[in-house]
């Protein structure tokens, strides 16, 4: 929505000046997209008085811009001019004042107009002009200005500046603590679960003035998509190699950027094929997906972490019969190239501050190797090599599926499609809540499901079992035998600690 410029004058005096502002203003390709104008002599003939519709638009304006010269105007019974009577009430409203004085001899003005340059004076800074050019130069400066004060125009990274709008009541005081408590696990963060939301925020630079920045509303917001709509992921899987329907299943994820990527990645492992191999080299049979689950996380964590969250597109991930791409809006930084990234290279974070954050719950590394090891692990799944290209403002990842299923396993079971009817993926971090289930003892997975109100298997599998068993956070209760139906799981040692670390925040 555009902002409202009113500009005040004596009517007789300075015409010339604001019409040729209006048209500046308008015609301007940036001032144009947010400010219109405001002009009396543009308004059409009305029975109402002319007093009472300035003071109206005063009122309705966002800017108030008043054009002074030498003469002081009409005056009211009291003695008062309408220019005078707009500046005051623009004042009293709290509205955006700039004020723009021609000419530097105050000795040639009307005693009022002198009385009134003095009276803002001592409110505002003013600005002097002698000419047209002059004065479009000062007012672009002044309303640039207004426009960065309010955030509109950025000059900050975009991950550093204010999120418009936000404040820290829109953050979530659970996934600050939870990912404290991950953070001090994982990379012996400094700071516990414990610290207040606005220190944990101001250590990792994720204040802007006192107020979160659009990082902070990415990591910890209760809803990110209210603030930056385009945040959201969508998910698609298609029957054959080619963007054609019947769709099978389409998915659009919100939240923050950890739930973003533990969805994404779920909603792929969910549909790809598995093999369960033989327990020839340890008790536990181990389970081989035709994607490497590190790749497809590598995948997702690249496009969500380092998009340009200022474009209107949003990630897309797109599952094939033949492979799986995945898009994001951006482009590459100009010292790396698709095929750079194929030898070791400098890490280069889009978008740094959320970088961090994502390094110290270990979703990525910080020394640019995630690109190789995504193609070392597609190597020795003796996949095809991933690709990577750039596309119509779009940096794309594709992973490449086996023609024949996943290999060296025993039997492959291709993992069912999510009904629109089966539960999503469920709020918060999915680790977390698996952690908090089990802290009253060993459980069934039928009974973690049931607790977490997750109906469909592979989500359960995907997004909470598989991550807590990687993370070494929770084990089995019969490693001997990993499909036992008397199969139970429960928390180590690791996961009592990050489990204690949460939980005695919430005694605070």
């Amino acid at each position: 929505m555009k902002e409202l410029v009113f500009i005040s004058s004596v009517q007789k005096e300075l015409a010339a000046e604001r019409r040729a502002l209006k048209n500046y203003i308008q015609g301007d390709a940036l001032l144009g997209r947010f400010f219109q104008v405001f002009l009396f002599e543009d308004m059409p003939a009305s029975d109402r008085r002319a007093d009472q519709v300035y003071l109206d638009e005063v009122d309705r304006c966002d800017v108030y811009l008043g054009l002074w010269g030498n003469e002081y105007g009409y005056e009211d019974n009291k003695g008062i001019s309408p220019t005078e009577r707009e500046f005051d009430r623009a004042t009293a409203a709290g509205k955006q004042r700039l004020i723009f004085v021609k000419g530097d001899q105050d000795s040639a003005r009307h005693r009022k107009m002198q009385a009134l340059v003095r009276k803002a004076a001592g409110q505002l800074i003013r600005r002097r002009f002698d000419s047209i050019s002059e004065l479009t130069a000062l007012v672009y400066s002044s309303l640039i200005e207004h426009l960065v004060g309010a955030g509109t125009v950025r000059t900050r990274p975009f991950d550093a500046a204010a999120c418009p709008d936000a404040t820290l009541n829109d953050l979530s005081r659970q996934k600050v603590q939870d990912f404290l408590a991950r953070a001090q696990a994982e990379r012996n963060y400094s700071l516990g679960p414990r610290t207040s939301t606005e220190k944990a925020l101001a250590h990792l630079n994720l204040l802007d003035g006192g107020r979160p920045s659009n990082a902070a509303v990415l990591l910890f917001g209760k809803q990110p998509q209210r603030f930056l709509m385009t945040s959201e992921v969508k998910c698609l899987q298609f029957h054959g190699t080619t963007v054609a329907k019947p769709i099978p299943d389409y998915k659009i994820y919100k939240g923050t950027v950890f739930e973003l990527v533990d969805q994404a990645v779920g909603f792929v492992m969910a549909k790809i094929a598995a093999a369960v191999g033989t327990r020839a080299q340890s008790n536990r049979a181990p389970v081989t997906y035709e994607l490497p689950r590190l790749a497809v996380a590598e995948a997702m964590v690249n496009a969500i972490a380092h998009r340009d969250y200022t474009s209107n597109a949003s990630v897309q991930v797109m599952l094939f019969a033949d492979r799986l791409e995945v898009w994001n809006p951006g482009k590459l930084p100009p010292s790396l190239t698709p095929a750079s990234l194929r030898a070791p290279h400098a890490s280069i974070p889009h978008n740094p501050l959320i970088a961090e954050p994502l390094f110290l719950t270990r979703y990525i590394e910080k020394a640019g190797t995630g690109i190789l090891d995504m193609i070392g692990l597609c190597k020795e799944a003796k996949l095809r090599p991933p690709e990577f290209r750039q596309q119509s403002g779009q940096f794309i990842q594709t992973l490449w599926r086996p023609k024949s299923g996943p290999s060296g396993g025993q039997v492959a079971v291709p993992a069912p499609t999510q009904l629109a009817t089966q539960s999503p993926i469920q709020s918060g971090a999915p680790v977390q809540r698996l952690l908090q289930a089990l802290a009253s003892g060993e459980k069934s997975s039928g009974e973690l499901r049931q607790m977490l109100g997750i109906k469909h298997r592979p989500t359960f599998r995907e997004n909470y079992l598989h991550p807590a068993l990687q993370q070494g956070v929770i084990e089995t209760t019969r490693p001997e035998k990993p499909n036992s139906r008397l199969q139970k799981y429960r928390l180590t040692a690791k996961g009592r600690k990050r489990l204690r670390a949460t939980a005695k925040v919430g005694r605070t």
